[in-house]
């Protein structure tokens, strides 16, 4: 059994098109950037993101991402563009000169669980405090307890 050979972007010919050897990939999900968190609420705020499915986190050049993996609506089974004619503004300014064609994104860091993202913040924060408790008793004149008036 023969291994099937990916067409390669330099074998191109005149006149031909990089999409017509590729699956779409730029048209299966989009990010966005995002500030980069800081903090455990801000951990915990993409840690809610990725929760909900089809959510991944990168860090490209010191830049923070939310990717959502989502077909485009318009996606053909050919892997084209059903509205090629009337496609949004971001969609013409797109280019196969540096699209992923090749499969080789890689990304400063990559999160695609919320477990690896708590994992990160739990590493790169200082330890939260925990709550320390006594081993003492308290006298019964310092309890202080809420009455009702």
């Amino acid at each position: 059994m023969s291994a099937v050979k990916k067409f390669r972007r330099e074998d191109l010919k005149a006149g031909e098109n990089l999409c017509d050897y590729c699956t779409a990939k730029c048209c299966r999900y989009f990010a966005f950037p995002i500030d980069q968190p800081k903090k455990y609420e801000d951990f915990d705020h993409l840690r809610w993101f990725m929760l909900h499915g089809r959510v991944a986190v990168f860090v490209e050049e010191g830049t923070w991402y939310l990717m959502v993996y989502a077909d485009c609506k318009h996606l053909m089974e050919d892997h084209r563009c059903g509205i090629y004619h009337d496609r949004p503004k971001i969609c013409r300014g797109y280019s196969t000169d540096n699209c992923e064609y090749e499969d080789d994104a890689v990304y400063d860091m990559f999160f695609e669980t919320p477990e690896q993202m708590w994992e990160y913040a739990q590493a790169v924060l200082p330890p939260t405090r925990k709550r320390k408790f006594s081993t003492k008793p308290v006298p019964a004149k310092d309890v202080k307890l809420p009455v009702l008036a």
